[in-house]
């Protein structure tokens, strides 16, 4: 039901996100892109220009040009955020791109993550990314959703805007669309803006890795299961009951995610570090992510067997009664 034309781009996210970017420019005429705070595309310098972490951005050693950053449509604002994130920044957006006397030139393009995984797992709200998508049409500008962390399954249904209402120009791909590990990226191009690439302009030398294609079509089966569906929305409601039990013991923590990308906020980086450091001595792998470390994302394979989950989630919870100990 989708009209969309495929592209492969390469073997990561960041290949999708410059082919995007590409893209963009290409069918605009323009150059600027509209990127968000706490965003992350990649590390390769356009989709790290469109990446706002200081962390990453430093190692460019050049500047990094033609991305606006805006603040974030979040859900719920985050403990302490003082960014103008929410409802309030749609307007700001409107204001500074519809008005002549702005200073502000018209973008290629919107480049929105419905989740900003890395950012630590800040959730857009519906509104607020309809909003950003009636934007763009209004200004001639394509909107981008970067699905590359967020799609595949991880958040409930295949693509994480799929319950939202959006009709994105183009969507990126990676990580889960490669099925079992297997290094694949692609986009999603509406057939009109797909028509814009010249034969070779866009090109790479692992674009079409044979195993990852019988990987990915294996992998793809499995979301013909509605059984399937249903299961990893079951255990992402496992993970959030686990998280929020945690929660409840200390109060000084913040439970958000959606389907099997969930995440828990602690007072300070530090904090957070210890207990992943914690995870890993006890042979659990937990990703730190957020503006400053602070937050905890649990996101397991979504095949993962109930015992597994179960016993990764004991020791999570026994990482973080080791190091809140020490407070």
């Amino acid at each position: 039901q989708m009209d969309y034309r495929l592209q492969f781009v390469g073997p990561t996210g960041t290949n999708a996100v410059e082919a995007a970017l590409k893209l963009a420019r290409r069918v605009t005429g323009r150059e600027n892109v509209v990127a968000f705070h706490h965003a992350f595309h990649g590390m390769t310098l356009g989709s790290l220009a469109a990446t706002s972490n200081a962390h990453f951005r430093n190692a460019a050693g050049v500047p990094l040009n033609n991305i606006t950053h805006m603040a974030f449509g979040c859900e719920t604002l985050c403990p302490g955020c003082k960014l103008g994130c929410g409802m309030s920044s749609l307007e700001r957006m409107r204001d500074i791109y519809t008005d002549p006397a702005s200073g502000v030139t018209k973008p290629a393009a919107f480049l929105v993550e419905t989740i900003q995984a890395e950012g630590g797992v800040r959730i857009a709200s519906q509104e607020w990314l309809l909003g950003v998508q009636q934007l763009a049409r209004e200004l001639g500008a394509l909107f981008i959703v970067d699905d590359i962390q967020v799609g595949c399954g991880r958040t409930g249904p295949y693509f994480s805007f799929e319950s939202f209402g959006l009709d994105p120009d183009i969507i990126t791909l990676a990580k889960g669309i490669g099925g079992f590990g297997t290094p694949m990226a692609m986009n999603l191009n509406k057939p009109e803006h797909d028509k814009h690439w010249a034969p070779g302009e866009h090109t790479g030398t692992f674009r079409g890795q044979d195993l990852s294609f019988i990987a990915g079509t294996v992998a793809l089966g499995y979301f013909d299961d509605p059984a399937f569906m249903a299961d990893t929305e079951r255990k992402g409601n496992i993970i959030a009951e686990a998280l929020m039990a945690i929660a409840k013991k200390y109060p000084v923590c913040a439970v958000r995610g959606r389907g099997m990308m969930q995440a828990i906020e602690f007072p300070s980086g530090e904090l957070s570090k210890a207990i992943a450091s914690a995870c890993f001595e006890r042979g659990l792998l937990a990703a730190v992510c957020g503006s400053r470390g602070q937050v905890i994302k649990l996101i397991p394979p979504l095949t993962i067997p109930d015992d597994d989950l179960q016993e990764g989630l004991a020791l999570f919870a026994q990482a973080v009664d080791s190091q809140m100990a020490k407070q």
